[in-house]
């Protein structure tokens, strides 16, 4: 499959370049998952035809129990531990390593987009081949931003297909000369009947249509086999075999239901004798057999964009007929008569296209010999061939003309490195109800009672955690409890949340303040398009439709924006619902409007006055502003969070959020103390989303800015939060920390913390402010 338009890889076999080590960083076996096997083949193709060459492996680990891993595997990097990408980097950087390939797709490294792997690739000194196993057409601002910045830190690109170089220079601008085409491996076996493997499945005198890989809805199975009952009809001894167990992922939420869904399809459509499920991950030998004993392989995949299949790759190798949907490496795999394409989503077309497979030998032949012919430039002993001149070539060319690694960076000036969340305070303040209002000192106060402004906080936590692969054990255990209570908090005779409940579990109103159940809603639409339990989605959702109404009858402005921030996470799971799409329309419109009516020069907001949770404002109008593409919104909103920014800036020296004993009415002193936590958390909120509509790195450095007043950088240089307990103090008052630490305070901490994280990888490396240890903050601020 050479291409004149991308540099091709052609190796040769006699004069193999003098690697001496060469890392694999990607997963890898025991994990299941298609990368780990291709990880594990390259390693062992490249120890097989270059003895020479220490190869070894660093894999991604993405459970807390971790993995048994074999012999190859020197060090391990944990999905969700930035600082463990960082080590990583530090242990290939003094471990001699000629060439560092990096096994590349979003969804096997921690951060937005897999944004943590930047601090891996940002650090190393070592030249870097980073392999691309997705590449996306349409891609979002965090996943265009880490391949932007993967890109500039990679000596070079691999691509198994044309159309995955096409797109790296269309889309990211990456140069041709930076992007090298290598099939994906395949294993070198005979072309041969399958007859000769049948027997060993019990399938003699069977046409056998095989599919496999890790079991998934987005594979279209269900497609093959409403189709099945027309083609047995015709061809009474075929069997359809779906072979591998179910993706571990798909498995964790779902459970078996989608495999058991395609059991019941087969039975209602009467072909369940003709269907055969292997619910396992079957071993490497054991797949070849399963393999040569199809007649026809088929993928009937439902989107297009994927760019890469090793299954397919491994069926066209192995010369079978093969029968697929027209995805991106499908339509380039099986040109010139490789294979059979149909149209997505068509029984009829997979009839017809089985039919004429079974009933015309000659076409069958034709396409088998084609495909074989091609897998002969695709054996792993070629392709880890190729892989080796590749990597000689890099490593020379590093050698003859060095490249700076300015990104990477000693220890002592490395970015500050965030706590970990802990959860014990939080714990500690919730029981079987839910979670208490107040804590006196960190003793959990009874006699307060339990909130549902409180409880919507701990739910929002809590699935934030849970979206970012923190704590998720323990997230999910308290986030069944709060959204329980928001539960019972909801009156369906007037459609609004109660708020306030005694110890006794009474409800202490019937309906409770418009921003408690703002903030419900904002937890509850996080839910909805974030959570990974179905169950709490489907709950959310039913709580959520029941409860925005109310929201329109309103007259609070946060109240509004809350709705906002959840409305934004509901949007994200059912895009299509209009009725929640004029909802945000008419509550952004109304955030708008109070701009109009109290804006002005000087005093840029929307209220008359400065009170609480301020940044939530001109946060939600941003939000919206970008998703209903409304520029003057953004604008706006960029606008007041940057004044609200300069009035909250103490002297260039630190965040000095506005004091509750007063606030700040427009004309009059502001009050400098009590200063609440929440103040804090709303501008990192705030800031990290103008950060990743604008881009401009100065809101992340806000972020940082605000959040370090937990930290100590505040008017009275205390921390707020206590690494030892994991509860935050209440506030801040003129003399000293209020000692309480109650659940708004250490929610708001949390919030600040996960969201933090959530966004730490997508922050360069190399940026001054935040190597230094005392950022200039009369910059950052103004």
């Amino acid at each position: 499959m050479p291409d004149k338009r991308h540099r091709t890889t052609l190796h040769q076999a006699n004069n193999p370049p003098p690697l001496q080590r060469v890392a694999l960083i990607g997963n890898y076996p025991p994990r299941q998952c298609g990368i780990a096997t291709f990880t594990a083949d390259l390693l062992e193709s490249i120890r097989r035809v270059s003895p020479g060459t220490n190869c070894f492996a660093v894999p991604i680990t993405d459970t807390d129990e971790g993995y048994q891993y074999p012999e190859p595997v020197r060090f391990e990097i944990q999905q969700n531990d930035l600082a463990s990408y960082r080590y990583a980097a530090d242990f290939l950087n003094i471990s001699d390593v000629d060439v560092a390939c990096l096994q590349h797709e979003f969804g096997i490294f921690g951060g937005p987009a897999g944004s943590h792997l930047l601090s891996f690739v940002e650090e190393l000194r070592v030249p870097l081949v980073t392999v691309l196993h997705s590449i996306l057409r349409d891609p979002n601002t965090d996943q265009r931003h880490v391949m932007k910045r993967l890109s500039a830190s990679s000596d070079r690109l691999v691509v198994m297909s044309h159309m995955g170089a096409d797109i790296l220079s269309e889309v990211y601008g990456v140069p041709n000369e930076k992007i090298e085409f290598i099939p994906h491996g395949i294993p070198d076996v005979p072309f041969t009947d399958p007859i000769f493997y049948k027997d060993k499945f019990g399938l003699d005198g069977k046409n056998v249509i095989l599919t496999f890989g890790l079991l998934s809805p987005g594979k279209g199975v269900e497609i093959v086999i409403q189709a099945l009952p027309e083609i047995t009809r015709q061809h009474p001894d075929v069997v359809f075999v779906v072979l591998g167990a179910t993706h571990p992922n798909v498995k964790k939420q779902d459970g078996e239901a989608y495999r058991l869904s395609l059991q019941r399809m087969a039975a209602d459509l009467g072909v369940e004798q003709h269907v055969v499920f292997y619910n396992r991950f079957v071993d490497f030998a054991e797949l070849l057999e399963f393999i040569g004993a199809a007649d026809i392989y088929i993928t009937p995949y439902l989107n297009e964009a994927q760019i890469v299949s090793g299954t397919l790759a491994y069926a066209v190798g192995m010369g079978k007929a093969v029968i697929s949907t027209p995805y991106w490496y499908a339509r380039e795999l099986l040109c010139d008569d490789r294979g059979i394409l149909i149209p997505f989503d068509d029984p009829g077309a997979v009839v017809r296209s089985v039919n004429e497979v079974l009933e015309n030998k000659t076409k069958s032949n034709r396409l088998r010999r084609q495909a074989y012919a091609l897998g002969r430039e695709m054996t792993w002993s070629v392709v880890a061939g190729n892989y080796i001149d590749c990597f000689a070539k890099v490593s020379e060319g590093r050698t003859a003309s060095p490249r700076r690694v300015s990104n990477a960076s000693p220890l002592h000036i490395r970015p500050r490195e965030l706590v970990k969340v802990d959860l014990q305070h939080l714990e500690r303040l919730t029981d079987d109800t839910g979670l208490f209002q107040h804590a006196t000192f960190i003793v959990p106060n009874y006699d307060d009672g339990y909130t549902t402004d409180d409880n919507a906080r701990g739910l929002l936590v809590t699935t934030l955690l849970e979206e970012s692969g923190q704590l998720v054990k323990q997230a999910r255990g308290l986030s069944v409890r709060y959204l329980a209570f928001l539960m019972h908090a909801f009156n369906p005779s007037n459609g609004r949340f109660r708020n306030f409940m005694d110890y006794d579990r009474r409800w202490l109103e019937e309906v409770g303040s418009e921003d408690s159940h703002g903030r419900a809603l904002w937890a509850l639409g996080t839910v909805v398009g974030s959570a990974e339990v179905s169950a709490y989605r489907g709950m959310a959702t039913r709580v959520f439709d029941a409860a925005l109404p109310a929201i329109e009858h309103t007259t609070s402005p946060r109240a509004w924006a809350f709705t906002l921030l959840g409305i934004r996470g509901y949007l994200s799971h059912f895009s299509g619902d209009r009725k929640v799409q004029q909802m945000r329309n008419l509550l952004a419109g109304r955030l708008q409007q109070a701009l109009d009516t109290y804006a002005s020069e000087d005093w840029p907001w929307f209220e008359n006055i400065l009170s609480y949770a301020n940044a939530v404002l001109p946060h939600a109008l941003l939000i919206s502003g970008k998703a209903m593409e409304n520029d003057d919104m953004i604008t706006r909103g960029l606008t007041a969070l940057e004044w609200l920014a300069d009035v909250q800036n103490l002297s260039g020296t630190c965040f000095s959020p506005i004091g509750s004993n007063g606030f700040y009415p427009k004309g009059e002193a502001r009050a400098r103390f009590d200063q609440q936590p929440i103040e804090a958390q709303a501008m990192v909120s705030a800031c990290l989303d103008a950060f990743r509509i604008s881009e401009d790195p100065g809101w992340r450095a806000k972020s940082r800015w605000a959040f370090d007043w937990f930290l100590g950088q505040n008017d009275l240089y205390e921390p707020l939060y206590d690494p030892l307990s994991g509860s935050c103090r209440d506030g801040l008052h003129a003399d000293r920390p209020n000692e309480n630490r109650g659940a708004e305070a250490t929610l708001a901490f949390l919030q600040a913390l996960a969201e933090m994280h959530a966004i730490e990888g997508l922050v360069e490396v190399n940026n001054p402010q935040q190597r230094t240890r005392t950022a200039d903050i009369s910059q950052i601020a103004s």
